[in-house]
């Protein structure tokens, strides 16, 4: 057996640690006092059950409520929180969890391996139909081993467990919540987090200080409202006027807006989220390399980054962002409508062709797809730009069970690695197998080697093994243009300048249970 002890780390992004000192507890009571905070947000919540949500947003602002064995920090280190340590086998088909004891959920039911396993062995039951079922799809089974001892054995090897386990959709409800609640846990989340449940309309979540919880001295704040509004005028002004005192995401052409405020502060970072154009490789003209290479030499990267980012997004260099695990940086495409064309012609698309582009609503989404329309025209290629409501855009792309009844050409979008780690960067997005419905691999690539290394990554622990197979794929996988490679977004929110220890994720989600009023 391989032990990995995880050290403690701050969820505060500071230098303290978890256990605060006695000093610090005392003014952390004297805050909780009077302390709230609101965060203003893009899009209302799906669901407070993270396991069974499929956006950022929701499992994100579960944290306030609940917990997993591990977790991040600010910077998505793997950190521990319920787990102190854990021990993985060398075959990575054994990971043992060591868990922190006299911890209970905020309705009184104890913390232990029997939650671990119900918790677990729920998400990974197909038949439960939980969003996030994937993640831990190679469970076999948890042991409790003891009380305070889980052990997850697998059906097969999985090296990227780890950083799964930390992933916020495997944060741990109570077991007698789950019992009494069922189906309508999601509108009844009890965990062991920071803050409670009090109530959830469609546009505000409240949450109340948890009086009980294990870590001494926090939470800081008595109460945090979550509220919803997808104009982001409305948003600025809430931060504008101090009804909000984190908000996200700014768009870029409002970044002056905070920053020209003296009492507001902007929240600038390099992201873990990626955007791409996907191409359906198994229909002509796409499913020649040279028309794909072609596309990624037609589109002005720094151009894309000025007018659809405003300059907060950097070129992407590979089939993953740099702050992801095993992040192999590999040679840019670059701008040359000239080489384009000539591409094109030598495929036999000399006078070019006519395709579709779909996308989302978003603004900016649209903006991208008006760029790329543009860009592709002056290669002699005619992009009929298609925005799609999420209802119909899902439909579209993930309804289809074979890869030849897909209507999808050309499709833009963002991909965000919630675990931190390339297995889940990579693995849903280049995976033969990983075509919808099962996972993210909309433009169906499919190469035998990228399949063979991102397997091959999963049948062990060992960090080094992992990184040689994650290169070869990233390296592969861009010399095959299996995307048009656009950009790594940065993330942008704005905050009241009192406010510390707020943070938005490289992953595009919040990490605020532990902030604070200075």
């Amino acid at each position: 057996m391989s032990s990995f002890d995880l050290s403690r780390r701050s969820l505060l992004g500071g230098s303290a640690a978890i256990g605060a000192t006695l000093a610090f507890a005392g003014l952390a009571e004297a805050q909780n006092a009077s302390g709230t905070m609101t965060v203003g947000v893009p899009a209302t919540l799906t669901t407070l059950d993270p396991a069974n949500a499929n956006d950022t947003l929701s499992q994100s602002v579960a944290r306030l409520l609940l917990e997993g064995l591990l977790g991040f920090d600010k910077d998505m280190k793997v950190i521990p929180l319920l787990a102190e340590s854990y021990e993985a086998s060398e075959d990575a088909k054994e990971f043992t969890f060591h868990l922190r004891k006299g911890i209970k959920f905020q309705d009184g039911t104890p913390f232990d391996a029997s939650a671990v396993k119900v918790n677990f062995e729920r998400v990974a039951d197909p038949s439960n139909h939980l969003k996030r079922q994937s993640l831990l799809a190679t469970l076999d089974h948890v042991e409790v081993v003891d009380p305070y001892t889980a052990k997850c054995v697998l059906r097969q090897p999985f090296g990227a467990f780890i950083p799964t386990i930390a992933h916020p959709a495997l944060q741990l409800l109570s077991p007698a919540a789950l019992k009494k609640y069922g189906a309508q846990i999601g509108r009844n989340p009890v965990g062991t987090g920071p803050f409670r449940f009090v109530r959830w309309s469609p546009d505000t979540l409240e949450v109340a200080a948890h009086p009980n919880y294990w870590q001494k001295g926090l939470p800081h704040m008595k109460s945090v409202t979550v509220r919803s509004n997808p104009e982001d005028g409305p948003r600025i002004a809430m931060l504008q006027a101090g009804e909000a005192q984190f908000i996200y995401p700014v768009p870029a052409p409002m970044v002056k807006l905070v920053q020209n405020s003296p009492k507001l502060a902007l929240v600038d970072d390099p992201s873990i989220i990626v955007n791409y154009v996907a191409m359906n490789v198994t229909k002509k003209p796409y499913s020649d390399l040279r028309v794909r290479q072609a596309l990624n030499h037609a589109i002005d990267k720094q151009a894309f980054i000025k007018i659809v980012f405003n300059g907060y997004a950097k070129p992407l260099l590979s089939a993953q962002p740099p702050k992801v695990t095993f992040y192999a940086e590999q040679p840019a495409y670059d701008y040359d409508p000239k080489k384009a064309r000539a591409l094109l012609a030598a495929a036999g698309y000399k006078d070019g062709f006519e395709t579709t582009i779909w996308a989302s609503t978003q603004t900016q989404s649209i903006q991208a797809m008006q760029f790329i329309q543009q860009q592709f025209a002056a290669v002699g290629i005619k992009v009929n730009v298609v925005p799609l409501e999420s209802g119909v855009l899902d439909s579209r792309i993930w309804s289809v069970q074979k890869a030849e009844d897909s209507k999808l050409e050309l499709y833009y979008g963002g991909w965000s690695s919630s675990t931190g780690d390339a297995d889940w960067a990579l693995r849903p997005l280049f995976w033969s197998k990983g075509g919808p419905p099962t996972l993210y691999n909309v433009g169906y690539y499919s190469n035998p080697d990228v399949d063979r290394d991102l397997e091959g990554a999963l049948q062990t622990a060992d960090p080094a093994k992992r990184g040689t197979l994650y290169a070869d794929a990233q390296k592969r996988i861009v010399a095959d243009a299996a995307w048009v490679f656009l950009v790594v977004q940065d993330v942008l929110a704005g905050r009241d300048k009192r406010l510390a220890d707020a943070w938005r994720l490289p992953d595009g989600g919040l990490l605020v249970d532990a902030a604070r009023m200075t």
